[in-house]
């Protein structure tokens, strides 16, 4: 298999972020109920309505960091919006260090409590670049269960860079869908050079585009926001649930602000610990486990494409790719279809095993010949409606978060060097997961972060769950997490995909949800 990987300028590997429910719903029912008809949630549009201020309460401005007053201490108006949700923008400092300089706006929107409110719990759906806004508003309702929303408000948000917040701004709509039909190989120097062309071109239509917040979108920034939006919902502490990302977030919030924790659950845990090298190849390795477990549960049905052994099944698929890869094909909207693509259209399903029937029909289909629904489902996992307009900035935002966070190996002996162990490791996945360092090799603002074990001084007790399937954050990361925490209790999930709750059972969300009504905290190590 040649090693080609996805375009410059969008993800290597793929996102840390919690779609796999909105993904599922569209495939199951866009795809096997009403023929390929698709469309995403996108829940009520804009209403005016009542608008309310609200602002800290004196006891949730105990400890504001010297220099931001006026941010923790600004009025906030909250409009009804989206259908019975409230809207509101809350300004934060474009750069922590020199808080004067400058401001940003948070989007922030609000399903309010429908019982005896305890308070609010902010939420992040992962990524890092998913927006929180879309998220709440999408899923708040369905996601969470009754007796949760019963009890507390639920806050989503645009974390900086992302789609409402100071988004990253690079390239159009066909833009985006011309870059997407390029394919580099990387193991030919001119395949790599004319990567970094691209690549170079591409980053600085994102510096012309997205204004001086772009070299400000890092973890700890964002973290720091979440404390000024805490103060001016009213809490003392943060109640928070972060999926995948979500969970370096919420982690690094708690090393930040140990005093102002209150409640917080890690879904789909992230060890802060390795390098983005360590963690795409274990997260390529953990796409491989799931492909194969997906592939003997195909093998088990009438209706599977594959067959013999789970072996022969996987060379069968990996056949298909490197068919794909030597040759990209026209869908019947006739965009090509390129191997990076037709590897995007196998792995975002993986993310929830209710989709596994939708993988199935779409390799039955492209086994024929017609690659039309494995780009359908391609398109779902890079936000891109069926009117070829793109709902997201996620992809951009994914690279401009990551080369602030991490140190990369950007040299081409490096990347080289990563590319053949990602292929030992993950045969299948691992060819299109390499190369990431190229995002950030010719980025214009050096990293401020770099990998570090989650650290936690705090007294409120922390909540990590794991997924024993999870091809995106495998079980390994969130049992490193709940060590690294040390106040910690983990809850695992016997089950497939990414992340548990609002899509596991009673077990996991009981306890999730008993943790933030009644303060009881699950025993560490129970499963589920």
């Amino acid at each position: 298999m040649n090693p080609a990987t996805l375009r410059p300028g969008q993800h290597r590997r793929p996102p840390l972020r919690r779609v796999a429910g909105a993904i599922a719903a569209a495939l199951s029912a866009g795809l096997l109920l009403s023929g390929c008809v698709f469309s995403l949630p996108l829940g009520g549009s804009s209403g005016g309505g009542s608008t309310t201020s609200s602002g800290p309460n004196q006891d949730s401005l105990k400890s504001v960091p010297k220099g931001l007053e006026s941010f923790y201490s600004q009025n906030v108006r909250w409009s009804s919006c989206e259908s019975g949700f409230q809207c509101a923008n809350i300004k934060v400092p474009t750069d922590y260090a020199h808080p004067e300089a400058g401001n940003i706006v948070i989007a922030a929107i609000r399903l309010p409590a429908r019982g005896g409110k305890k308070g609010s719990i902010l939420v992040n759906p992962g990524g890092p670049g998913a927006s929180g806004y879309d998220f709440v508003r999408d899923a708040g309702k369905s996601h969470f269960t009754a007796k949760l929303r019963a009890g507390f408000d639920l806050v989503g948000f645009d974390p900086r860079g992302v789609k409402r917040s100071a988004p990253v701004t690079c390239l159009s709509d066909i833009e985006r869908d011309e870059s997407r039909e390029k394919v580099y190989h990387y193991d030919t120097d001119a395949g790599l050079q004319a990567a970094i062309a691209d690549n170079k071109e591409i980053i600085a239509k994102c510096v012309e585009k997205s204004g001086p917040a772009l070299g400000h979108i890092d973890t700890v920034s964002s973290a720091k926001d979440m404390d000024i939006l805490r103060a001016l919902l009213g809490d003392n502490k943060l109640n928070y649930m972060g999926f995948s990302y979500g969970t370096s977030l919420g982690a690094t919030y708690a090393e930040q602000f140990p005093d102002n924790v209150g409640r917080l659950v890690l879904d789909g845990a992230v060890d802060l610990a390795l390098s983005n090298e360590d963690l795409t190849s274990q997260q390529a390795a953990a796409f491989e486990k799931s492909l194969r477990s997906y592939v003997e549960d195909c093998l088990g049905q009438s209706d599977c494409p594959l067959s013999g052994s789970v072996d022969d099944g996987i060379r069968q698929i990996q056949d298909l790719v490197s068919s794909v890869d030597a040759n990209p094909e026209p869908a019947d909207d006739g965009r090509l279809v390129t191997g990076p693509t037709l590897v995007s259209g196998l792995y975002t399903p993986l993310y929830d095993d209710s989709s596994w029937p939708v993988l199935t029909q779409a390799l039955s289909s492209a086994f024929d010949g017609d690659l039309s629904l494995m780009l359908r489902i391609a398109d779902l996992g890079a936000d891109r409606n069926p009117d070829g307009t793109y709902s997201s900035n996620t992809g951009f935002a994914f690279n401009a978060i990551n080369c602030l966070d991490y140190p990369m190996v950007t040299d081409t002996a490096g990347m080289r060097a990563e590319a053949a162990r990602l292929k030992k490791v993950a045969p299948t996945f691992g060819p299109y997961f390499a190369y990431g360092g190229l995002n950030c090799r010719d980025w214009p603002f050096k990293p401020v972060g770099s990998p570090e074990p989650a650290k936690y001084s705090g007294q409120s007790p922390i909540v990590v769950i794991g997924t024993t399937g999870d091809p995106a954050t495998p079980l390994a990361w969130a049992e490193a997490m709940r060590k690294q925490l040390g106040n910690a209790s983990l809850v695992t999930w016997q089950g497939e995909g990414h992340t548990a709750y609002g899509r596991s059972n009673r077990c996991v969300s009981t306890a999730v949800d008993d943790y933030f009504l009644n303060g009881k905290l699950p025993v560490d190590g129970t499963r589920c």
